[in-house]
């Protein structure tokens, strides 16, 4: 059942482009007494195996490159890792007492395809002539027709996470902001988090705030029936499993807020 579900997210769920057509998987073979290091070009990000009989573990807190596996002995199961770049790796488990390899260096011709929810920025050589090394990349962002990846309502206020995007070292977050209510909105602040939603830990460590190096175009004035766009420019950060994004809008001299979770 989990391996026919595996391959039901690698075909239709992710969005891969470029799957059909391509050659049979690779097999690698794991045991229990000895951990296979899997080495690729690009920071992981998501990873999955198709049955618990096979254990593949990463950093999921800095997302590096390095993936160990382990595996019992039972049927053949699949691997499916996906890297920071949307790049798309899959190959077939299997057990075997005696392993032919400990070390595989994944090269990047063996990706089976891309994924695309979050897309990758395109940046015009034009714009990067800014003063400011985020500006033209925000504003070519905010040219663009909005997205709709999360949206949250409070008071009439809406709060919509448009675009998340990563370049380099940095995540560039669009988020739009409608007054829907008959009093204008002064925006206070909009605080990010990360959030990890596991009851194991404790409260205090549920929450990661996470400090942009760059807002375009800052704390603003929101007239009633007006909408305005944001770009933040934050750190990178890749979400692991469990873990979600949170947007906190406060209103200066007021209570209204409005919380959005992704």
């Amino acid at each position: 059942m989990k391996t026919m579900k595996i391959t039901f997210i690698l075909w239709i769920g992710l969005g891969i482009q470029g799957v059909f057509g391509q050659r049979n998987l690779d097999t690698i073979y794991a045991n229990d007494h000895n951990t296979v290091a899997l080495f690729f070009p690009g920071p992981i990000q998501r990873a999955v195996t198709g049955d618990e009989d096979f254990v593949f573990s990463y950093d999921r807190e800095s997302a590096g490159r390095l993936g160990l596996l382990r595996g019992v002995a039972g049927v053949d199961s699949n691997l499916l890792v996906i890297t920071t770049n949307g790049d798309v790796y899959a190959y077939i488990l299997a057990y075997g007492k005696s392993l032919p390899q400990l070390n595989y260096f994944i090269d990047e011709k063996a990706k089976i395809g891309m994924e695309h929810p979050e897309r990758i920025m395109d940046v015009k050589d034009s714009l990067m002539t800014s003063p400011n090394p985020y500006e033209g990349q925000c504003k070519l962002l905010l040219d663009r027709a909005p997205r709709k990846l999360g949206t949250a309502r409070s008071h009439r206020i809406r709060l919509r996470l448009e675009e998340m995007m990563y370049n380099g070292d940095e995540v560039y977050l669009i988020v739009g902001i409608r007054n829907g209510s008959e009093i204008d909105f002064e925006m206070d602040r909009l605080d990010i988090f990360r959030v990890n939603s596991s009851k194991k830990r404790r409260a205090s460590h549920q929450e990661i705030s996470l400090q942009p190096s760059y807002v375009c175009p800052g704390n603003a004035l929101i007239q009633r029936g007006k909408e305005i766009r944001l770009a933040y420019v934050l750190p990178k950060f890749v979400l692991g499993k469990g873990e979600s994004l949170k947007l906190v809008l406060e209103e200066v001299h007021g209570n209204r807020r409005v919380v959005l979770l992704k």
